[in-house]
């Protein structure tokens, strides 16, 4: 029964289901699950197995004293593939590195295991490249693996010998590209990733492509003679966010192009129809200035590369980006069912995440989930009578993710028939027992014609006479949407007295394309007014105290709060978390700064309208800033980088505001989902402190620093 409230420090004990994939009989669910290590100082992660009928409970496979993942059923289903870097673990002398031990290595200690389930016995290592593994994939005979990986030839990189009197190797870096780095995994200028072939028996590689690209998601044929994937093989491919969906013949190693259009255009998930004569893929094609398309789902004859959007005008979103800081989205998926005539895919509705299928033949677009939760991470497998077998994450307002299964029948769904999902997992029911979290109450209201959902998590301290304070939560972005799913940090703000309110202003996904593009080249006035909005109906039904508000956000949503803060006093704190205050640095910087991000967002690059851009920058408007400030930024942060932080916090310091910042070392702009533990405590531990301290105790100072908490 639940008894108290969440701490901080619960977060020690998450179990987070990362991937999954179904036997190909449908029989069983492979988990990957992440948790936490012993010194919560990192992750662990390893295979688990749970029955699809949820008959017995999950267990654990794989010892997972590092990092097990990826799991891939072979097709017979007797062998699991999976990622590790349990060799590089062993070498340096068990869980992790110890003085007198060799240091696991930087690359090449993640490679590809191989589990035989239905035999029982010892996993083994099947692949030694001397570059990490980053993705695999069974052929249909199940006699080899395509894996990705950044080697460029089987032969272990020898260091050439050093001798004492010898200095070190030169190392400064030689850049002629933009996007030669990423957030999270560093400079990737001279790391492309390309597709080999693995015999499963030898062990023996061959690199199917070459050449410096960043070669992705490798899908086989039915027949295995193709296999498509994801890739930015064209010409100055640091220029744009393109991708295309290639194909590469396996006999020939032969590569082309099977998705249209040659502008700036998105494709991914590689889907083969079970007959083999069409790829699908979700994206955009052909982008146009000053327009922000939705992701929808298409399929190529692959034939003749005709192409079909097979939901054209049905307004949905299916590359969606749900917030949680709990559960990634992880990549949108395609699956057809096992007749051709079908394909299943995820898109968001009203802030619920769930599953849709659309008709091949006339364009039938049905609703197959429907709950108020958010459902990722799906796979497919066909049953008997031409059904289908669907396992997926799932999470919702008050429930961590576990794994569900469904079965979804042939023949068209009709009324309200919707799939039931079960839940097979309950990897968090020992752990978090006795947690009491706080549902929250829909909320809508309309600026300008547009209805604007939200939700409001009422604080338990609250009453009806006298409403606890609230703060506002704003998403990043800015096209990505809150919904139905769990938010650790708002649960904590609860938890300590303070009521939580989170909409989905214009620009959000899930609510069509013309509410996507309503903030194109207006971050800031408009989004404004929509959250302030929710608020102001907040207060005028009585659940919030108009004198005690905060505000709060990460990347975008750090944007909006600063802006928020630079154009009103009427809130009493505020946190703004690895934002953008500088809107010229912002898309000239970091890892999707250059030609794109700007252009994109503003229809103008920086240098074709300064004025515009520093209108646009929260920093512009510091100097009104009055609201004690809090500034949150994480020190390996490449998708905004320090600077923005640096900045505001420089203007704020030097006006004698009250204003403090908080830099994490070592992390990048993934701090509160997938951050290093200890400091994803602090981290929240912090903000829910600073907001308490102005809120909840009144007071106006800045608060003092206490060097031994935790």
């Amino acid at each position: 029964m639940a008894t108290r409230a969440p701490r901080p420090e619960d977060l020690y004990d998450l179990r987070v289901p990362t991937d999954l994939e179904l036997s190909p009989e449908g029989r069983w669910v492979a988990v990957a699950v992440k948790s936490v290590a012993p010194g919560k100082d990192g992750y662990r992660s390893s295979i688990w197995i749970v029955p699809a009928d949820g008959a017995s409970p999950a267990r654990q496979l794989t010892a997972g004293s590092k990092t097990d993942a990826s799991p891939r059923w072979s097709p017979d289903g007797r062998t699991l593939a999976f990622l590790s870097d349990r060799s590089g673990v062993l070498q340096a002398g068990g869980g992790g590195a110890k003085p007198g031990k060799a240091e696991a290595p930087e690359d090449g200690g993640t490679q590809v295991w191989l589990l035989p389930f239905a035999d029982g016995g010892e996993a083994r290592q099947l692949t030694d490249l001397p570059k990490n593994a980053d993705g695999l994939a069974w052929s249909p005979d199940g006699g080899r693996l395509c894996v990705v990986s950044a080697s460029t030839s089987t032969e272990p990189e020898k260091k050439p010998e050093r001798k004492p009197e010898d200095p070190p190797a030169p190392d400064t870096r030689l850049i002629d590209t933009l996007m030669y780095q990423f957030n999270g995994a560093g400079f990737i200028h001279d790391k492309f990733k390309r597709l080999w072939l693995v015999d499963v028996a030898s062990g023996d590689a061959e690199p199917l492509t070459r050449g410096d690209n960043h070669d992705a998601d490798p899908r086989w044929s039915p027949d295995g003679r193709r296999i498509a994937f994801v890739s930015d093989r064209h010409r100055d491919a640091d220029l744009g966010w393109r991708t295309d969906i290639y194909l590469v013949d396996v006999a020939t190693k032969r590569v082309s192009q099977v998705s249209p259009g040659r502008g700036r255009q998105t494709w991914g998930a590689p889907a083969w129809s079970p007959d083999g004569l069409w790829v699908a893929a979700i994206g955009t094609r052909d982008w146009k200035r000053g327009v922000i398309d939705q992701a929808s789902v298409w399929r190529f004859r692959v034939r003749d590369g005709l192409a079909q959007d097979l939901i054209a005008g049905s307004d949905l979103e299916a590359a969606a980006g749900m917030n949680s800081d709990l559960f990634g989205g992880g990549l949108a998926r395609l699956h057809w069912m096992a007749d051709g005539r079908w394909l299943v895919f995820a898109a968001p509705v009203e802030g619920s995440f769930e599953l849709w299928r659309v008709e091949i033949d006339g364009g039938r677009i049905e609703r197959v989930s429907r709950d108020r939760h958010y459902v990722g991470r799906t796979d497919l497998v066909g049953l008997p009578r031409g059904g289908a077998r669907v396992a997926a994450v799932r999470t919702s307002s008050t429930e961590p993710p576990n794994v569900v299964v469904g079965d979804i029948p042939a023949g068209r769904l009709t009324g309200n028939d919707r799939v039931a999902l079960r839940r097979v997992t309950d990897l968090m029911r020992e752990a978090w027992a006795d947690i009491r979290l706080v549902a929250p109450l829909e909320r809508w209201h309309e600026v300008d014609g547009r209805r604007i959902q939200g939700w409001f998590f009422p604080s338990p301290a609250g009453t009806k006479r006298s409403p606890a304070p609230v703060v506002l939560e704003i998403h990043g972005g800015p096209a990505t949407l809150f919904g139905w799913s769990l938010i650790w940090e708002w649960q904590l703000l609860a938890a300590n007295g303070i009521s939580v309110y989170a909409c989905n202003p214009r620009g959000s996904q899930g609510y069509g394309q013309a509410f996507l593009t309503a903030n194109m080249g207006d971050w800031g006035d408009g989004p404004m007014e929509d959250v302030m909005a929710g608020l102001d109906a907040l207060a005028a039904d009585g659940l919030i105290d108009r004198d005690r508000m905060g505000v709060t956000g990460g990347s975008y949503g750090g944007y909006l709060t600063s802006w928020i803060v630079g154009h009103t006093d009427r809130f009493k704190a505020a946190v703004t978390c690895r934002s953008v205050n500088d809107m010229v640095s912002q898309m000239l910087s970091g890892d999707i700064g250059g030609p794109t991000f700007g252009l994109y967002e503003y229809g103008v690059h920086p240098w074709e309208d300064w004025d515009l851009y520093r209108r646009h920058s929260p920093l512009t408007y510091a100097e009104k800033v009055t609201t004690p400030l809090l500034i949150q930024h994480a020190e390996k942060d490449l998708r905004c980088t320090i600077t923005q932080a640096e900045e505001l916090f420089s203007v704020l310091r030097l006006l004698k505001r009250t204003v403090r910042l908080m830099r994490v070392p070592d992390e990048s702009h993934e701090l509160t989902r997938s951050g290093t533990p200890f400091r994803r405590v602090d981290n929240a531990r912090l903000i829910a402190d600073w907001f308490r301290h102005f809120l909840v105790e009144g007071r106006t100072r800045l608060p003092r620093i206490d060097a031994k908490r935790g």
